[in-house]
């Protein structure tokens, strides 16, 4: 039986980022978390120790660097593109790059000039994949937390031995959203698609009247393809943040959906895949 070496990458992960734009006395602050990885004629390097094709991760972080101070990253799109692009154009062992970046907002306080507040864990997320020549993007966001407090219901479901989950038809519903989606074309207002695909997924959360997780999911992403045409594929992880009635009976006291007792483990997870039907085919976008 013979052994032969599979896929493989390598890069430098979750570089921290942090650019400050000095143009007159107003900041603009943007703060990331850039992973690079390269794919290419590496073998070389597994097979024998022989590096001589191995462009180190100390360089890669350092030109994400020196990439931020030659031009601004703005929309991280745009970012990840100049990146991928350079490591598979510059380096002709590297036939694919895969550069994934996060990114953490900030408000400014009192639109103060120069200071900022951390405005929640949401981060903004997109994945730019760049591959003999063809480009794919991937974007969304991750740990947006959200929450109706009526509007949801859960019932219907199969009961047996083990099942002692009371059906509702008023519940609290919260979940941790993350959402990607897989753009059709890059001729996209980055910034632009992404506030209003994001928008549309808020909306359809608070306007649906949920008899599942599972409804409001598709629901959300149905709401992303009819608002943003490049978009061609919506994937959404939802856990189920339960939120359980709080049993005040044995104080005498009623509890009309009033007090819960929010659960963080375990949890349910509802996942799963919106997508148009003549959407392209994803190649490599999501590996």
């Amino acid at each position: 039986m013979g052994i032969t070496l599979g896929a493989n990458q390598y890069g430098k992960a979750e570089n921290r980022l942090v650019t400050v734009s000095r143009q007159g006395s107003r900041h603009e602050i943007r703060d990331l978390t850039v992973s690079t990885a390269l794919r290419g004629d590496l073998a070389d390097t597994h097979l024998t120790g022989d590096n001589s094709k191995v462009l180190a991760t100390d360089t890669q972080k350092n030109t994400l660097y020196a990439f931020a101070k030659q031009q601004p990253p703005g929309q991280i799109e745009e970012f990840g593109l100049r990146l991928a692009r350079h490591f598979t154009g510059s380096f002709e062992q590297i036939t694919g790059a895969r550069v994934i970046i996060d990114e953490h907002a900030w408000q400014r306080i009192d639109d103060h000039d120069h200071s900022f507040a951390r405005s929640g864990e949401e981060k903004r997320t997109t994945t730019v994949t760049v591959h003999n020549g063809q480009e794919w993007v991937v974007s969304g966001l991750r740990d947006l937390v959200v929450l109706k407090s009526t509007g949801s219901e859960f019932h219907g479901f199969p009961r047996d031995r083990y099942t002692t989950l009371p059906e509702t038809t008023d519940r609290i519903l919260a979940t941790a959203v993350t959402a990607r989606w897989r753009f059709a074309h890059l001729d996209v207002p980055w910034d632009k698609s992404f506030a209003e695909a994001r928008q549309a997924m808020l909306a359809a959360f608070a306007d649906t009247h949920s008899l599942s997780l599972q409804q409001t999911l598709y629901a959300m992403g149905k709401a992303v393809l009819e608002a943003r045409e490049e978009i061609a594929e919506v994937r959404l992880s939802l856990p189920n943040k339960h939120h359980f009635p709080v049993d005040l009976s044995k104080f005498g006291l009623d509890n009309d959906n009033e007090v819960f007792y929010a659960a963080d483990r375990p949890y349910g997870l509802i996942e799963g895949t919106v997508l148009r039907e003549e959407a392209p085919e994803p190649g490599p976008a999501w590996d």
